[in-house]
């Protein structure tokens, strides 16, 4: 895994098998979790650096996708760790994952963002600000679990619409898009 020794997961390739899976399935949507996140990486690369972060604690990691971040906390000493994502897809593979890894991950099917915030006390949110429409519900729900107690942080590249007013940059890591190859700053951020 690029920048991140110790993780391995399943990825997309030709071979892979996703193209039947979808041809298969008109529900399958994009298999978004599929490729690496620059976000994810990020906090991937945070949490196992600096392991005081997680460790001992109840963490959510939001929009999970392949669950790296998920695994991460895992194996930084998480007590808990909830992986959640829309997409059934998503989750089979961060349950796959989290097996070839090794650690115990909950994966839950569920879009949190309409409700009260959940009983962690930290959430990781990587890449959720991609698109103005899922940002508009990331949002208010990371100030819930901030007004909760919860420790809230967010890897991003600064995609807009990424909520400036409401972060302060923690780290800066450079990774390699996945479409481009080209390296990219990428941050973790409080959310405050």
């Amino acid at each position: 895994m690029p920048g991140i020794a110790g993780i391995a997961l399943h990825k997309a390739v030709p071979a892979s098998g996703l193209g039947r899976l979808a041809a298969a399935d008109r529900d399958f949507g994009s298999p978004y979790w599929a490729y690496y996140w620059l976000g994810g990486l990020a906090l991937a690369r945070f949490v196992l650096d600096r392991p005081e972060v997680v460790a001992g604690r109840r963490v959510l990691d939001l929009g999970c996708g392949s669950g790296l971040v998920a695994i991460a906390a895992a194996k930084a000493g998480a007590a808990k760790v909830l992986a959640v994502d829309i997409d059934p897809y998503a989750l089979a593979a961060a349950a796959l994952n989290a097996a070839a890894n090794g650690v115990a991950v909950e994966t839950v099917h569920a879009d949190l963002t309409g409700g009260a915030a959940p009983e962690v006390d930290v959430v990781l949110a990587g890449d959720v600000f991609y698109d103005p429409e899922p940002a508009s519900r990331v949002e208010p729900f990371l100030a819930r679990c901030r007004a909760a107690g919860a420790e809230v942080l967010v890897g991003d590249p600064r995609r807009a619409p990424l909520p400036l007013e409401r972060l302060r940059a923690l780290a800066e890591y450079r990774f390699a898009e996945t479409d481009s190859g080209a390296m990219r700053i990428t941050e973790v951020f409080a959310f405050d």
